[in-house]
C-alpha cells in the first residue's frame, strides 16, 4: 500500500471519528470535558510516573501504554458507539421492515403503523429511531415525508438511511405507505441475501486466516519447548508466554467471527414460560455439570488415594493426559439434549412457511375462523411442526384466547423465527389485513432466511472439519516437541573429545537443568483444555445455535487432543529408541 493511500485512511478515520463525536447520543460538550479530559490527565500521569519511578526499564515503558491505552479508548469511544448503533440497527433490519410491511396491509393509518413499530421494544434501536420520527409528527407537526427526510441523514447505518429517504421520496408523492413496502420487498430480500452471503464468504477468508494462525502458533509452542535446550532459556516461562498468546489470537478470532456472522438467533426461550423443553434442557445441565464433578472428585480422592480401597483401583494406569476428558464427559448429556432440540427447532422452521401460506389461503377462501381452518390443517403431515399445530388448534378450540393460544404455540415450538413471523401474522390477522396476502409475505421471507441458513450450516460445516483437524495435528506437534525435548534432555553428550577440552563442554551445548517436565506438561494439558473450550465457542458463535450445543464439541475436542496426545507419546516411545 502505497504512502498516499496510507495517509488517505488515516485521514478517512479522523474524519469518521471527529463525526461520531456529533453523531453520539452523549452530547460533545459533556463527553469531552468529562471523559476525555480525564483519559488525557491519566496518559499525562502515568509519563510523569515512568520518568519518576525508579524500576526497570520495561516496567517503566509499560506504565505509559497503560495510560495510551486508556486515552486511546476514550478518543475512540464514539466511533464504537455509533457503530455498535449502526449493527444494532441492520441486525434487525429486515425483520423491521417485513413487519411494517404487515401492518401496512391492514387497516390502520400509515401513523398507527409507525407507533405500533416504535413500539417494539425488542427491535432496539430501530423502534427508538422511528419512536423520533413519529415525535417529529405528533409534536413538531411536521409532515411524514419531511420527518423521515430529516432523520435519514442523521441514522448511523445506510440501509435504514436509504429507506427513510426512499420513504419520504414516495410518501410526499402521494404512493401508500403498503404499495411502497410491497415493492421494497424484493428489493430488500436481495439485499439482505446478498449481505448474508457476503458474510458467509468472508467467514470463509477467516477459516483459512485461523488455519493459518493456529498453525503459526503451534509451531510456536513447540518451539518454545525445544529451544530453550540450546539456548539455556527458562522453558516453562516460554511455553506460559506463547500460551497466553495463543488464548489471546483464539479469542480475537473469537470476536472477530462473531463481529462478521450474520446475527440470525435460532432458538426463542420465553421468559416465564416452563416448558417441558426448558425443564429438560435445565435438568440435563444440571445433571451432567454435577456428574462431571463428581468424577473429578472422586478420581482425584482415588489418585492421592484418599479412599479406603484406592489404592487397589488401577487409575495410574490411566494415562495423564485422559484425566480430562473422561471427567468432561457427562457434559455430552446436556450437549446431546440441546444438539437434538435444535435439529427440531430448524426442522419446525423448514416446515413452518408452508403452514402459514396454507392457513392463510385457507382461511381466504374459506372465510372462517383460524380455529375451522385448523381443523383440518392439523391432519397435514407438517413433520415436526404437526404436534405444535395440533395443540394449537386444541387451546383455540377450548376458547382460550387467541394470543395466549399463539404464545403457548410459539413457546413449545422453540424458534425465534415462528415466533416473529407468527405474532406478526396474528397481528395483521387482527388488524384486518388478508390472510393470504399475509400468509404468502411471510412464507416468502422465511422460505429465503431458511435457505440462507443452509448455507451457513455448511459453511459452520466445514469449520467444524478444520477446528477437528488443526485440534489433532497441534496436538501431534505439542507432544512430539515435548517428547523429543524430554529424550534429548537425558542424552549423556560428553563425548571423549568434549572431555578433552573441558568437563562441561556437553552441557554448554545442551541445557537440560532447566527443564520441569511435569510442569511442561500440565501446560500443555491446559492448551489442549483452552483450545476445545475457545474452539468450540466459535462453532457456536459460527452457526448461530445455543451455547449448550457446544458441550459436545468441547468434549469430542477434548478427547480428539488427549488421545492423539497419548498415541504420539506411545509412538515416540516405542519408534525412537536411542542407545548412548
Amino acid at each position: 500500500m502505497s504512502i498516499a493511500e496510507n495517509a488517505s485512511l488515516a485521514a478517512n478515520l479522523s474524519k469518521s471519528i471527529i463525526q461520531s463525536y456529533d453523531e453520539m447520543e452523549l452530547p460533545t460538550k459533556i463527553y469531552v470535558p468529562f471523559v476525555l479530559g480525564p483519559a488525557f490527565l491519566i496518559l499525562l500521569g502515568t509519563v510523569v510516573a515512568a520518568i519518576v519511578l525508579d524500576a526497570f526499564l520495561l516496567v517503566r515503558l509499560l506504565i505509559p501504554v497503560f495510560g495510551l491505552l486508556i486515552f486511546a479508548s476514550a478518543l475512540g469511544y464514539p466511533r464504537l458507539a455509533v457503530d455498535s448503533r449502526r449493527i444494532e440497527m441492520e441486525n434487525r433490519f429486515h425483520l423491521f421492515v417485513i413487519h411494517m410491511t404487515i401492518l401496512s396491509t391492514t387497516n390502520i393509518d400509515r401513523m398507527e403503523v409507525l407507533r405500533k413499530l416504535a413500539a417494539e421494544e425488542e427491535y432496539g434501536e430501530l423502534a427508538r429511531e422511528f419512536q423520533r420520527v413519529v415525535d417529529l409528527v405528533d409534536i413538531w407537526h411536521m409532515s411524514l415525508g419531511e420527518a423521515c427526510r430529516r432523520r435519514a441523514s442523521e441514522v448511523p447505518s445506510e440501509s435504514v438511511s436509504d429507506l427513510l429517504e426512499r420513504m419520504a421520496y414516495t410518501l410526499g408523492a402521494g404512493q401508500g405507505l403498503d404499495d411502497f413496502l410491497l415493492q421494497e420487498q424484493e428489493v430488500l430480500i436481495d439485499k439482505y441475501s446478498t449481505a448474508y452471503r457476503q458474510s458467509l464468504s468472508n467467514l470463509d477468508v477467516l477459516k483459512d486466516l485461523y488455519l493459518a494462525m493456529i498453525i503459526s502458533m503451534t509451531f510456536a509452542l513447540v518451539f518454545a519447548v525445544v529451544l530453550p535446550l540450546l539456548t539455556g532459556n527458562d522453558p516453562t516461562l516460554t511455553v506460559a508466554l506463547v500460551i497466553v498468546l495463543f488464548l489471546f489470537v483464539q479469542l480475537g478470532f473469537t470476536f472477530v467471527i462473531k463481529a462478521i456472522v450474520p446475527d440470525d438467533p435460532i432458538w426463542y426461550l420465553e421468559d416465564g414460560y416452563r416448558t417441558f423443553r426448558k425443564k429438560l434442557l435445565l435438568i440435563s445441565t444440571v445433571v451432567g455439570v454435577a456428574l462431571s464433578m463428581i468424577f473429578i472428585v472422586v478420581m482425584t480422592l482415588i489418585f492421592f488415594e484418599l479412599i479406603p480401597g484406592s489404592e487397589h483401583v488401577p487409575i495410574r494406569a490411566i494415562p495423564l493426559l485422559m484425566y480430562m476428558p473422561i471427567a468432561t464427559s457427562p457434559l455430552l448429556i446436556p450437549g446431546f439434549v440441546f444438539w437434538y432440540h435444535e435439529r427440531q427447532v430448524f426442522n419446525r422452521d423448514r416446515e413452518f412457511p408452508n403452514f402459514i401460506r396454507a392457513l392463510g389461503a385457507s382461511e381466504s377462501a374459506k372465510q372462517s375462523t383460524t380455529t375451522e381452518v385448523l381443523s383440518s390443517l392439523r391432519k397435514k403431515d407438517f413433520g415436526p411442526l404437526t404436534d405444535s399445530i395440533d395443540d394449537l388448534y386444541r387451546r383455540l378450540n377450548m376458547r382460550l384466547s387467541t394470543e395466549e393460544s399463539w404464545r403457548y404455540f410459539t413457546g413449545d415450538v422453540g424458534s425465534f423465527l415462528i415466533q416473529k413471523f407468527s405474532e406478526m401474522y396474528l397481528v395483521g390477522r387482527d388488524m384486518g389485513g388478508s390472510p393470504k396476502k399475509l400468509g404468502e409475505l411471510i412464507s416468502k421471507n422465511m422460505s429465503e432466511i431458511v435457505n440462507l441458513r443452509e448455507e451457513r450450516k455448511q459453511q459452520t460445516t466445514t469449520l467444524i472439519g478444520v477446528i477437528y483437524g488443526i485440534t489433532a495435528a497441534s496436538s501431534f506437534a505439542f507432544f512430539i516437541g515435548l517428547e523429543l525435548a524430554i529424550m534429548m534432555s537425558g542424552f549423556d553428550i560428553a563425548t571423549q573429545g568434549a572431555a578433552e577440552v573441558g568437563p562441561n563442554v556437553g552441557a554448554q551445548l545442551i541445557h537440560t537443568e532447566q527443564y520441569d517436565i511435569l510442569m511442561l506438561r500440565y501446560l500443555i494439558i491446559l492448551v489442549l483444555i483452552f483450545n476445545a473450550f475457545i474452539s468450540s465457542m466459535v462453532i457456536r458463535v459460527s452457526d448461530g445455535g445455543h451455547f449448550g450445543n457446544s458441550y459436545i464439541h468441547f468434549t469430542a475436542l477434548l478427547w480428539l487432543g488427549a488421545i492423539t496426545g497419548a498415541i504420539t507419546q506411545r509412538l515416540i516411545d516405542a519408534l525412537i529408541v536411542v542407545d548412548l
